[in-house]
């Protein structure tokens, strides 16, 4: 059964209409399929789609980011990746079920994949906490994030949660901590890594797994530091202000975009991405590819500058900061060994030339 939302009341109408019609044996009795019709309807619901989906406002894209049926962290690990091997715990405390994590091939490569899961109905859902994740979660994502760099193997990671869960427990076992420790984690690991946000990318429990080389976004997500929600109950002392709270927190894919704060926006089909699965994966697994393919050159340095870099330069163009200059003082220098690198990786026929001609001078001398 098709979930919709408030504003999709005209097409849950149509597609009623159409599930009828291309079923003969109704309560009518047998009647013949009206394939005309049903041609027109589809053509109807694919306009309305288009009119409803190209003119989504703010809160409108995070109810769709929130639907029930969009593709969840585990479709995507289980449809993209080969011989997957999940791993459990954090070796302090426990498990948390919240977020799956293990190595698998994606077209024959080993990667880490990361993934927070919602779960799928209501049973899942609890067993998976919404999605929000414990410090055991997120310690268990450091151990694995820290294995995958001492083997030299890319980090893919799918972020989808309302944010870090506030418990009293979460709290008691270093929350915080736990999100700072994997942040830090993430931001110094000498590997490529690519976060995917396909929902919620909820404020910290989010940021934690998202501090990446590239911040990949599906059309219809969102990326905030709090909910709309949250928001306009601490702004407006109104939560229902939900609209106004989500146009000013700039949190949709193309307004980060804007603002530099993600690299990618992957399209969704028409509708969502709940409404051709199919299509989605064929989107994200595209984009892994070229984004995987980007750091294919590039040495484990050169990976963790262009990390430091990423986030340092955030804000400094786009409204956070007058002072341009600012930038440049805050940015990781190349170091020596880089520069020497490259001055050998440029000038190597040359250079071993040289060595060569050295080596058989003092030879000669020698003799």
């Amino acid at each position: 059964m098709k979930n919709y939302l408030n504003f999709e009341k005209d097409i849950k109408d149509l597609e009623s209409e159409l599930d009828k019609l291309k079923d003969p044996y109704n309560s009518e009795g047998i009647a013949e399929v009206n394939t005309n019709k049903i041609s027109n309807i589809q053509n109807e619901i694919d306009a309305k789609l288009k009119k409803i989906y190209s003119n989504l406002n703010s809160w409108e894209t995070t109810l769709v980011a929130r639907h029930e049926d969009r593709p969840k962290a585990k479709f995507f690990i289980e449809n993209l990746f080969d011989d997957i091997i999940l791993l459990s715990g954090d070796r302090f405390y426990g498990e948390d079920k919240s977020v799956i994590a293990g190595f698998a091939k994606f077209e024959s490569k080993s990667v880490l994949v990361i993934g927070q899961e919602k779960g799928d109905d209501l049973e899942t859902r609890l067993d998976r906490n919404f999605g929000m994740m414990r410090p055991e979660g997120y310690r268990k994502t450091i151990r694995l994030m820290k294995l995958a760099d001492k083997f030299k193997i890319p980090i893919i990671l799918f972020i989808d949660t309302p944010g870090a869960y506030p418990g009293v427990g979460a709290e008691e076992r270093g929350q915080a901590e736990a999100i700072a420790r994997s942040i830090e984690c993430s931001i110094n690991l000498t590997v490529p890594t690519i976060s995917i946000i396909i929902g919620e990318g909820g404020s910290g429990g989010a940021i934690a797994l998202a501090s990446s080389n590239k911040v990949i976004m599906l059309e219809n997500a969102i990326y905030s530091v709090i909910s709309p929600e949250g928001c306009a109950t601490i702004l407006w002392r109104d939560p229902t202000k939900t609209l106004e709270a989500s146009q000013a927190m700039k949190l949709t894919a193309k307004d980060l975009l804007e603002l530099e704060v993600i690299d990618e926006i992957i399209p969704e089909p028409l509708g969502g991405a709940q409404r051709d699965k199919e299509l989605i994966l064929n989107n994200v697994k595209e984009s892994i590819t070229k984004n995987l393919g980007l750091f294919a050159g590039m040495d484990q340095e050169e990976i963790l500058l262009q990390r430091k870099n990423k986030f340092l330069s955030i804000g400094r163009n786009k409204g956070f900061s007058t002072q341009l200059n600012v930038k440049d003082s805050l940015s990781i220098k190349e170091t020596y060994y880089i520069k020497l690198r490259k001055i050998f990786l440029n000038y190597k026929n040359q250079i071993t030339l040289l060595v060569l001609m050295l080596f058989f001078i003092f030879i000669f001398i020698n003799l």
